[in-house]
């Protein structure tokens, strides 16, 4: 059957109005650095769906490139200086571990202490630094009226930083969070019930089958580290809300009140805990199949015949160890029959073997998906485990800072994962850690069956990412998602005002009844008196 030509133009103008109607502005208030690559991602996603992005950035940004075909960038003249303040934090970080000595049982708890005084002192720093630059952004009157002129559908924030919460709150437009830590703790425990009879807490290394000790471990290292995380945030952002929101108004508020946690995580990573409606899982949404390797990297791999591949990589913000670290790594690698891809930036190892191959970069993705790849090195960042659990490849975790430690655990627990202290690691320990994922089979194995449960799925996380992120869009809002417990006082939360109120009542009943009864008790005394 033949279709009118009228019948075409009307169709086609009408799949345009469609287009049109679905599009949407959207304002970006991103994380520098390795955050940065997770909202890259997404911001690929929006743009591919005919989405308007503006990406707010510092005039020094790290990552975030002034011009892109993905967005329209808007720069603050400000310099936040997170590519300083990180590299200023690793290296002091390493060292520690590698001061640390296992003779002595205290050696842990000073190294702890140590490396948590260094990352609140740099935390202290970045946060001071944002709260500059969101200051200077309200203070620029242009700014913010060609940004309300703008009516953006929604605010996509990394509420790592506080401004993305900040801005969404002063535009008046729906607050869309890509989390897993906020400025004041990790998401679940801000918004979901958190039991910690069973939920372990961040850097605790705990599962979720504690024993009593474990459990007092939990709870204080709970207690800890949310006073930590408040007392780095709270003095440089309650200023600013004070100022331009008013003096009753919680800094917390902000974060909390966001309509979708886009999280990070799943329950094939997570250990199983309660949720809330407005949290949607992601993990994994930055995993693509692969693309072929470049012909040199493939004959490399090829090369390595039945033995595989090792792949090492220590993230985008770790490029090159102390040399004598470097120097055990290498001679370990050297005595193994496997070939190693290593990203490698530092001074070339003189015990470097000829299997090991150094690059300034790798392609992580493809590599992990080769059929050859044996193993993944790795230092335990989220976009790396989540990309193993994907390809179902094991590791051997060189954990440095952050949620790095925790993360492995979690791997380690559910028997993929092997992992080496930088304080313990020489070529031996670093060898037998290998040699163990290596050659015993129930690491490949597991790693597979959390690949199998993690692809089984009814649609791919980054998919099920962008249709809440237009759902907010069309919607104005998620706010029928939300709970009121994020509105709630702790001491409401937990109703211990009603509690109070229950123990009065019984008390009063209490000394009701034992009034009753003396009185009773005396007048059948009396009587008795009397008749004697």
């Amino acid at each position: 059957m033949k279709v009118p030509p009228l019948s075409l133009i009307n169709f086609t103008l009408l799949l345009g109005q469609i287009f049109s109607v679905s599009a949407g502005k959207i304002l970006v208030f991103p994380l520098d650095g390795s955050h940065w690559v997770n909202m890259k991602v997404l911001i690929e996603e929006l743009h591919a769906k005919g989405h308007e992005v503006t990406v707010i950035r510092p005039s020094d940004s790290w990552y975030i490139s002034e011009k892109s075909p993905l967005y329209t960038s808007v720069t603050l003249p400000f310099k936040a200086g997170f590519e300083e303040n990180f590299e200023k934090l690793l290296t002091p970080l390493l060292e520690i571990q590698l001061r640390a000595s296992s003779t002595y049982p205290w050696s842990d708890i000073w190294k702890g202490l140590q490396m948590r005084q260094a990352v609140v002192n740099q935390f202290n720093d970045l946060h001071k630094r944002v709260s500059e630059m969101i200051i200077e952004m309200f203070e620029d009157k242009n700014l913010m009226r060609s940004l309300q002129n703008a009516k953006y559908d929604v605010v996509l924030t990394d509420p790592g930083i506080g401004g993305g919460a900040m801005l969404a709150r002063w535009l008046q437009v729906p607050l869309v969070n890509n989390v897993r830590w906020t400025y004041i703790g990790e998401a679940h425990l801000l918004i979901a019930p958190s039991p910690m009879a069973y939920i372990p807490f961040t850097a605790t290394e705990l599962t979720d089958r504690m024993t009593f000790p474990q459990r007092v471990k939990n709870y204080l290292s709970y207690m800890i580290g949310m006073y930590t995380m408040s007392s780095m945030s709270y003095p440089h952002y309650e200023p600013v809300v004070r100022r331009y929101f008013g003096p009753d108004v919680d800094y917390s508020s902000f974060v909390l009140e966001a309509d979708i946690w886009l999280m990070r995580t799943d329950f094939i990573f997570e250990f199983p805990r309660p949720t809330m409606p407005n949290i949607v899982y992601m993990s994994g949404f930055q995993c693509k199949p692969p693309k072929p390797l470049t012909a040199d990297l493939e004959d490399f791999v090829q090369s390595s015949k039945d033995h595989g591949v090792i792949v090492m990589t220590l993230g985008t913000l770790v490029g090159k160890l102390p040399q004598d670290i470097a120097e055990e790594i290498a001679a370990a690698f050297a005595q193994l029959p496997q070939k190693v891809v290593w990203r490698y930036m530092g001074q070339r190892p003189v015990s470097l073997g000829n299997n090991t191959l150094l690059v300034d970069w790798l392609p992580q993705n493809d590599l992990l998906a080769h059929p050859k790849t044996r193993v993944f090195v790795s230092h335990g960042g989220t976009n790396g485990v989540q990309e193993a659990i994907y390809h179902g490849v094991p590791v051997v975790g060189l954990p440095i800072c952050f949620d790095q430690p925790d993360n492995l655990s979690r791997i380690k627990a559910k028997g993929g994962a092997v992992t080496v202290k930088f304080a313990m690691l020489d070529r031996h320990t670093f060898k037998d850690a290998l040699m163990t994922v290596l050659y015993n089979s129930s690491y490949r194995e597991n790693m597979q069956r959390l690949s199998r449960l993690h692809r089984d799925q009814p649609i791919n996380p980054l998919s099920h990412a962008v249709f809440w992120i237009e759902y907010v869009m069309r919607h104005k809002g998620a706010r029928h998602l939300q709970a009121q417990s994020i509105k709630m006082s702790w001491f409401v939360y937990n109703s211990l005002d009603v509690i109070a109120v229950f123990l009065v009542v019984v008390l009063l009943l209490t000394f009701f009844c034992i009034s009753i009864v003396r009185l009773l008790w005396r007048l059948i005394v009396g009587k008795k008196v009397k008749r004697e």
